[in-house]
């Protein structure tokens, strides 16, 4: 079912020149720093991380919690700096034979 919502013709013009205010300063914020290498630069989802990675959610979750790894939400979407993923490699290493370790000991008992 389509709901047509009849506005004047000059609310209408105020608002498209309001969101091409709100574009243009999108862009500036996206260029910022561009000489100096400090864009915003491409951010990750947590399905790339986690596949990346081969990790769960819930440990991602857990890397989040813990401040092993810095995160920006937007609304409920969660992004992560590439380098920042790549930087805990170590951390996620560490964690998986961890993990394969306390399950042998929990085995053992």
């Amino acid at each position: 079912m389509i709901e047509l919502v009849g506005i004047e013709r000059n609310t209408f013009n105020e608002m498209q020149t309001d969101f091409e205010k709100f574009a243009e300063e999108m862009r500036t914020m996206l260029n910022r720093g561009a000489d100096t290498d400090k864009r915003l630069g491409e951010w990750v989802d947590s399905k790339y991380v986690c596949d990346t990675l081969k990790i769960s959610q819930r440990t991602l979750q857990t890397f989040r919690d813990n401040g092993k790894l810095a995160y920006t939400q937007i609304e409920r979407k969660i992004f992560y700096k590439p380098e920042d993923v790549q930087a805990i490699l170590q951390d996620v290493e560490d964690y998986k034979k961890d993990a394969i370790w306390r399950k042998r000991s929990k085995h053992s008992k």
